[in-house]
């Protein structure tokens, strides 16, 4: 054991002084290594920030909630692509068959219907907002989604049932509309040309990439708003919601609820739904296989400038058994095994590798910060990444130093002393 730590000691200090003595050829070597490491972990990096950022926006669905709609969101079991003509003539969800739904399903905690859709000019005085998001909801709609409100209340079963005027808004409309840190609640705007009462404030989120956030939203009672518009079932579609009770399996809900909305419409044994049952791991599952392939296409572009630095790597390594050559022959005159100085050359050579990789990281490093700053978007350097670029690092200088310290192993003392 001492005798290992003696050689990794002399190894470090090996290559240190090569860094110290050889500057340029040395920082030329590790060149190599460190973009090949700048380049995966980069993308590494970008990916799973992309992968976060969309898995945290879909989670924000429910993991355990079924959505009962007209369109599924991927083609149905046994179909090989989307026969869109099949679905469109279905019924959309109703709100009656929300209440059917409550009063028979028993493993459900909570049933409601939502409408979303592209909201119309929200005004407050001479301001106004055009890109806001209107949500239609249901009672128990808050039993289901994790609504996270900054101060204020959310709706009663008399306003929801009544179709009362109020609503719920997300913190850049709350910013837009009432400027100056102005509390929107108890306050009211214009919707549809109606005045709404304000009684509720959404904390804020952030920007996401699917824009699902809370911050551009209005939130109103669902009796409210299919009485300003129209449902139609294609730009205005509603969907039932159903959260399964802890413990149970959302296959078993899902054939619960199929049973309920087959007897509901009359739907014959021999006819096929019509209807969709979706959940969010249908996006994830696609989520997972996207992303699975985008890490390969990742790891063979910064594969081939790792490959690239590994060859620098067995040079310099080449370089320096050549320069030692005589040093190597006294040692092993004075009885130094081969192993010792197979271990030598080998742990240089994964130390000068870490080194490139270290840098690599370093620059990663900085890239995410002024990136994130600059686009206005989260990137992070997990420390998955960080221990995958090291590891790779010490890999790659293993395989680059094995053979140069195999040849520096197997010299012999008289030949290597004479070496001119």
């Amino acid at each position: 054991m001492r005798i290992l730590l003696r050689i990794f000691k002399e190894s470090v200090a090996i290559a240190i002084r090569e860094l110290r003595v050889n500057k340029l050829r040395t920082i030329l070597t590790l060149l190599g290594i460190s973009i090949g490491i700048f380049c995966v972990i980069s993308i590494f990096s970008s990916v799973d920030s992309l992968e976060n950022n969309l898995r945290t926006s879909i989670n924000k669905f429910g993991s355990n909630v079924i959505y009962v709609t007209k369109f599924p969101w991927a083609p149905e079991e046994g179909e090989t692509e989307y026969p869109w003509w099949k679905y469109w003539n279905r019924p959309y969800a109703k709100f009656d068959e929300m209440r059917t739904l409550q009063e028979k399903l028993t493993g459900a905690e909570a049933v409601a219907v939502s409408i979303w859709m592209g909201g119309p000019v929200l005004k407050n005085g001479d301001r106004n907002m055009t890109n806001a998001t209107l949500n239609g909801v249901s009672q128990d709609y808050n039993r289901i989604m994790d609504l996270n409100l900054q101060s204020g209340r959310y709706f009663t079963g008399a306003e929801v049932n009544s179709g009362q005027p109020k609503a719920i808004i997300g913190y850049e409309v709350g910013m837009q509309l009432f400027p100056n840190n102005i509390d929107p609640v108890g306050r009211e705007i214009d919707i549809f040309g109606q005045k709404v009462m304000v009684i509720g404030l959404f904390a804020k989120e952030g920007k996401t990439l699917i824009q699902n956030t809370n911050d551009d939203l209005v939130m109103v009672p669902y009796q409210y708003l299919v009485s300003k518009v129209k449902v139609d079932g294609f730009q205005v579609e509603p969907a039932i919601l159903v959260k399964a009770k802890d413990g149970v399996p959302l296959d078993e809900l899902k054939d619960e609820i199929r049973g309920v909305m087959r007897a509901d419409r009359r739907v014959r044994p021999s006819q096929e739904d019509n209807f969709a049952l979706n959940q969010i791991s249908v996006i994830s599952n696609q989520l997972s296989q996207l992303f699975g392939v985008l890490d390969v296409v990742a790891l063979i572009i910064g594969g081939f400038a790792i490959l690239v630095g590994g060859f620098g790597i067995a040079n310099i390594m080449f370089v320096s058994v050549r320069e030692r050559t005589n040093l190597i022959g006294i040692k092993k005159a004075l009885g130094a095994k081969n192993y010792f100085i197979l271990l030598e050359f080998l742990i240089e050579a994964i130390i000068l590798s870490i080194i490139g990789g270290l840098i690599g990281l370093v620059l990663v490093f900085f890239t995410v910060q002024g990136l994130s700053a600059a686009i206005d978007f989260k990137l992070t350097l997990d420390l998955k990444n960080i221990i995958w670029g090291i590891s790779t690092s010490a890999i790659i200088g293993f395989i680059a130093g094995i053979i140069p310290a195999i040849v520096a192993a197997r010299m012999r003392p008289v030949d290597a002393i004479r070496f001119k």
